[in-house]
């Protein structure tokens, strides 16, 4: 075999990558239907799939997004190649905070106005113009990370068949009495005007001033004493010998921060004897733990602070007064009265801010829309072993039994822990949200009329009597609508042909960090609506970190642009860097040094294929192989290689295989096989023409069965290697995965 003119230059990424991926695209080997129809997967194969965790529609790829993708890819390319129908379903978010809040920042600065003066329409119209020019970018990146999605099923969580799955959900829990309007605590963003959800939060580390306050008979610590106006409760553990004198119910008079008071005495086993003096406070209409207090002992509450984070008249001289500005003056007060027995200057702790707009968060009591994973009804259908049809469940018991049942399976298993101990501690999910673009809750409202269904109702009878509806102006989370992902991307509530062959899902990957946010909220949503677990299997990865192992962040400027690397390195080089080193929900490290070492893997494997393609002589085409004792030894080492990485792949170790095919690729193959080979192909006087061919033989099965065994990995270099030792064959990402010879 000459040698081809393409291996005589070396390795290019750049000139590469993009058209190999469109090469992998217009073949349409990505859908399932197409392999099928072109018979590369038999019509009755196992089914295996996944719906890709959407990105944020106007995000960029970063290196923790890049990481599920490989991880995610290698899944998705490892089963086409081992013959299974094989889908991976791609779509992006709204993420409708992060949008509308990125619009309205560019509006104000651009024309100086606010949502409220362009009005909700137009602002709406703004927001689908600049989704529109931004969501190119990360699909362009998923493309360029040689992501393998069926690009024919894209979905978004806000185009209309999304949109028509998000208000069936709604209304049919609604209508099951699981969706309820109510006043209860919720996470509140003064700066953006909304509530959020817990991920959502970000905690930064603060220095502030920690305050030892005198309460009558006692000292309470607190960092806020501009929430303190409305305490009227003093709550001690039963067990707390310190305070065994005072009784459940016991009320005390005492002097405070407006003049005298009478407080309660609340004996609470949820109290921690340990911290502090034992006693605190409670703030119920501002902090969660402590309206959690007040509702299981039945105890009264009053708001301290407006939404805007201004003092209400509860607090006196003081009303009307941001609480930043108030607190100094509040302390200096308490001080005159002698009521401040010391102050930490130095104290350290974590202050939760809201992501999107950097704002100090507020808990407030408010009117809002809430799901109630505690309420008991009657399930309708259940495939959820233990968990009959008929039978009375709650939500929260079709989340705990779908693990319980091993229905869904949590890898690595300690994360199972971390689940249940969550859901027992679940609250009602607050799923409203006070911004503009969404997924507008679907109820009306006339005087004390309410009507929920997914369209508005008809009016009846003249409008000067009848009134008119007006619709909730608040729309859903946007966890509610990623609760439904792996259903309605597959077409419910109309298309079942998609639905039936692909649900539940095979598996979930995605970050340990949102297996309370999605992963439960997911079950929850497709237990209910389904009756079915939404996939068999949740596979958890952790995250990327620095060289250094510090968590990647703008302040210390340790990003690493996974594009930008591409650029230098080649997006193999990106992959394996993100891969090896990285073990199942472990954090991991990446460097430029890093990734610049596979890209020498790549360079390697090139330069590996010129030499195994060069030693294809014409002059012994027809002699008879004669494999030596050495070849059968290479073979047999090289079989139990392949039973090796197909058991990794199984178990979900891509870190050990990948780390494994380096290691075989380069210091046996390279530097020990073909080293050792040059002299036989030399044609010395030991080996006759049947062992040269042997050889050669040996060393095209070892390169060609190594390129399907990393494809997965490094699916670019390996494809384009293919394509050149196997022009006539069908390409690399069809092949049938390996299996002993």
């Amino acid at each position: 075999m000459d040698i081809n003119d393409k291996l005589l230059k070396p390795y290019d990424p750049k000139e590469t990558e993009g058209r190999i991926y469109k090469k992998w695209e217009d073949s349409g080997f990505f859908n399932p239907d197409v392999c099928v129809k072109k018979g590369v997967t038999k019509p009755d194969a196992e089914v295996f799939n996944i719906v890709l965790p959407p990105p944020n529609v106007t995000g960029i790829l970063h290196m923790g997004s890049a990481l599920m993708l490989v991880i995610e890819d290698i899944l998705i390319r490892q089963a086409r190649m081992a013959g299974k129908r094989t889908l991976w379903l791609p779509g992006t978010d709204s993420a409708a905070i992060a949008t509308q809040s990125k619009v309205e920042k560019d509006i104000q600065k651009k024309e100086g106005k606010s949502r409220y003066d362009l009005g909700r329409e137009e602002l709406l119209k703004r927001i689908d113009v600049f989704v529109e020019e931004s969501k190119t970018t990360i699909l362009a990146q998923m493309r360029a990370a040689g992501a393998s999605l069926d690009w024919s099923r894209y979905a978004y969580t806000m185009d209309e068949k999304r949109y028509n799955a998000v208000m069936e959900a709604f209304v049919r829990m609604y209508n099951a009495g699981l969706i309820y309007r109510g006043n209860r605590i919720v996470i509140w963003d003064p700066k953006g005007q909304t509530t959020i959800s817990d991920d959502e939060i970000v905690y930064k580390e603060e220095k502030t001033k920690f305050y030892y306050l005198k309460y009558g008979p006692f000292t309470i610590g607190t960092t806020r004493p501009e929430t303190k106006f409305g305490d009227k409760y003093v709550v001690m553990h039963p067990d707390d010998k310190r305070y065994k004198e005072y009784e459940d119910g016991q009320k005390i008079d005492l002097e405070w921060i407006n003049g005298p008071i009478t407080a309660t005495i609340v004996k609470d086993d949820k109290m921690d004897m340990e911290f502090g003096s034992g006693v605190m406070t409670i703030t119920p209409a501002h902090s969660v733990v402590d309206f959690e207090m007040a509702e299981r002992h039945k105890l009264d509450y009053e708001q301290i602070i407006d939404l805007k984070g201004i003092l209400l008249p509860v607090a006196g001289e003081f009303a009307g007064q941001h609480i930043k500005k108030a607190r100094e003056a509040i302390i200096e007060k308490l001080q005159k009265k002698g009521l401040v027995e010391k102050i930490d200057e130095n104290y350290v702790h974590n202050i939760a801010t809201a992501e999107r707009t950097d704002g100090i968060v507020e808990p407030q009591i408010m009117l809002q829309w809430f799901i109630d994973v505690d309420k008991k009804f009657k399930i309708p259908y259940s495939e959820i072993p233990g968990i009959a049809t008929g039978t009375e469940t709650t939500l929260k018991e079709i989340m705990r039994r779908a693990v319980d049942s091993g229905d869904v399976k949590i890898t690595p298993n300690n994360f199972e822990n971390v689940y249940y101990n969550w859901i027992n501690n679940l609250r009602p999910w607050c799923i409203s949200r006070q911004i503009w673009f969404g997924h507008r809750i679907p109820v009306w409202y006339k005087g004390s009329e309410i009507y929920c269904d997914k369209e508005a109702p008809k009016e009846s009878g003249p409008s000067s009597s009848a009134g008119k509806w007006e619709q909730d102006p608040d729309v859903l989370d946007t966890w509610f609508s990623s609760a439904l992902w792996t259903f309605s991307t597959l077409g419910w509530p109309d298309n079942t042909v998609d639905l039936k062959m692909y649900h539940p899902t095979s598996v979930l990957e995605t970050g340990y960090d949102i297996i309370f946010f999605w992963v439960a909220r997911m079950i929850l949503a497709s237990g209910f609506l389904l009756g079915q677990v939404p996939f068999k299997n949740v596979y958890l990865h952790g995250l990327v970190r620095d060289g250094q192992g510090r968590k990647i962040s703008k302040s210390l400027g340790n990003n690493i642009d996974p594009m930008e690397m591409a650029a230098k390195y080649g997006m193999d080089a990106v992959r394996m860097s993100l891969i090896v080193g990285t073990s199942m929900g472990a954090d991991s490290r990446i460097s430029e040094d890093k990734i610049k070492a596979y890209k020498h893997f790549s360079n390697k494997l090139w330069n590996i294929t010129r030499f195994v393609t060069s030693s294809q002589k014409d002059d012994d085409e027809r002699v008879a192989p004669k494999a030596s004792t050495r070849d059968t030894e290479i073979l047999a080492e090289f079989n139990k290689l392949i039973a090796e990485i197909t058991a990794c792949m199984d178990r979900g170790q891509f870190h050990l295989a990948a780390e494994t095919l380096y290691a075989y690729v380069w210091h046996t193959f390279a530097d020990k096989i073909i080293e050792e080979s040059k002299e036989i192909l030399a044609g010395d006087a030991t080996a006759d023409a049947g062992v040269r061919e042997s050889r050669r033989q040996l060393l095209m099965h070892i390169l060609e069965t190594s390129l399907k065994l990393l494809h997965p990995f490094m699916p670019f270099v390996t494809e384009e290697l293919w394509g050149i030792i196997e022009p006539n064959e069908q390409m690399l990402m069809v092949q049938k995965w390996p299996t002993q010879r």
